[in-house]
């Protein structure tokens, strides 16, 4: 059942993270197209190969609906596959997945999955603030007949910070809780970000006391443990096996997944210690025929310390409630005995909007393709890869490989 391994990723582009700007960039229509442009260079494939396009509608500026097909049209291509992907931070890899699967059922070929997240230029009557008012509550939605607008709001449970707290006090409550060892998670991938010049805080060393002593944003979560928005952008282009032999570099076959959507809000939670990367990533090992000891890494999707604890141990890599003895335990460096987030996670990469999930993803490419430069792991073939939307409301989990199947 599922995936046979048969689809690839070929080639990928992502725009090197920076802050936020209020002057106007490219459209998003024209980073769809630059995007585009550079993962086909980077494939080695033409436009002409694309037959399958995948978008994340709601990152777009100039359209809310029909935006497959005018980015389509702008691309000058035809497409026998288009879809729309509103997934959070689970965005890309629910894209990647739904590629791979068209593929294999014989619609397309090859589909390119993008997500622009620079700023748009404004119409004249438009207010260049409207990003920082529509983030004001974070993914709560303010309009009438929301939930969240009624029961959440109007007492404080507000955007992401409020509800990953909870979510980890929670957890303290229940198993215990470390703070010097979360704050080593965020030193590891410091470190690795010192390997990857791309990363937003390459450059920037980091120590757990540095962590530590940040300022409390919501206990037990420190500043310094809560990713970093940036302005950014990604895409990769998905393929059959015939295109995947072309291709410039050493493919990764996705050869299992999972999704598992639970809630809209923690409120709705049942269990807020049991996240839904369990399910999603119990298909994913099923899928592929392979197990938590078989990876050589896991890019794990990193908003915050506490998701990425929570995704270990629920995917099956740590017993449940033992997973601060393990950060203290292991190291998590491209260096170490257990590589995690090996470009530096969101958390020192940077986090552009629904494509900062894609950098996981790409980050699991060029570790496969050889293509890491000097955080390169000795041996890559089977890697893990998590995707989180909202309060850890939706999660997704790709086994990508190096060998075909």
């Amino acid at each position: 059942m599922g995936l046979q391994g048969h689809a690839a990723i070929v080639g990928a582009a992502q725009y090197k993270p920076e802050k936020y700007k209020t002057a106007p960039q490219m459209f998003h229509l024209e980073q769809v197209a630059d995007l585009a442009h550079q993962a086909l260079l980077d494939a080695g494939l033409e436009a002409s190969d694309v037959d399958g396009l995948i978008v994340n509608g709601a990152q777009f500026h100039e359209a809310e609906v029909f935006v497959p097909a005018m980015c389509a049209e702008y691309l000058g291509i035809e497409v026998n596959f288009a879809e729309v992907v509103d997934l959070g931070g689970c965005t890309g890899v629910g894209m990647v997945w739904r590629a791979a699967a068209a593929i294999e059922l014989g619609i397309c070929q090859a589909v390119l999955c993008v997500i622009p997240a620079r700023m748009a230029p404004f119409a004249p009557d438009e207010d260049p603030m409207w990003l920082m008012q529509a983030m004001k509550y974070g993914g709560h939605s303010t309009r009438f007949g929301a939930p969240e607008a009624e029961f959440d709001l109007p007492y404080g449970h507000m955007g992401q910070n409020t509800g990953y707290a909870m979510i980890a006090q929670r957890y303290a409550a229940q198993y215990g809780y470390d703070e010097a060892a979360m704050a080593k998670l965020v030193v590891d991938q410091r470190t690795n970000a010192q390997s990857n010049p791309d990363a937003i805080f390459c450059g920037q060393t980091l120590t757990v006391e540095d962590v530590l002593g940040s300022k409390m944003v919501a206990d037990p979560l420190h500043v310094l443990e809560i990713v970093m928005p940036v302005a950014g952008g990604a895409a990769v282009l998905v393929t059959n096996r015939e295109l995947a032999q072309k291709a410039k570099h050493r493919p990764a076959w996705v050869t299992g997944f999972g999704e598992r959507l639970a809630f809209k809000s923690p409120s709705y939670a049942p269990d807020m210690t049991v996240t839904p990367v369990a399910a999603a990533a119990k298909t994913a090992f099923a899928m592929s025929g392979l197990t938590p000891q078989d990876m050589h890494a896991a890019q794990i999707y990193d908003c915050y310390t506490i998701t990425v604890l929570l995704s270990l141990e629920d995917a099956g890599f740590i017993p449940k409630g033992e997973g601060m003895r393990f950060l203290r335990d292991h190291d998590l460096t491209h260096r170490g005995d257990f590589p995690v987030n090996t470009h530096g996670g969101q958390l020192s990469f940077g986090q552009s909007a629904a494509a900062g999930g894609m950098s996981q993803i790409i980050e699991a490419f060029h570790q496969i393709a050889e293509r890491a430069g000097e955080r390169q792991l000795g041996r890559c073939d089977n890697m893990f890869v998590t995707g989180t939307g909202g309060v850890m409301s939706e999660q997704g989990a790709l086994i990508l490989q190096g060998a075909a199947q």
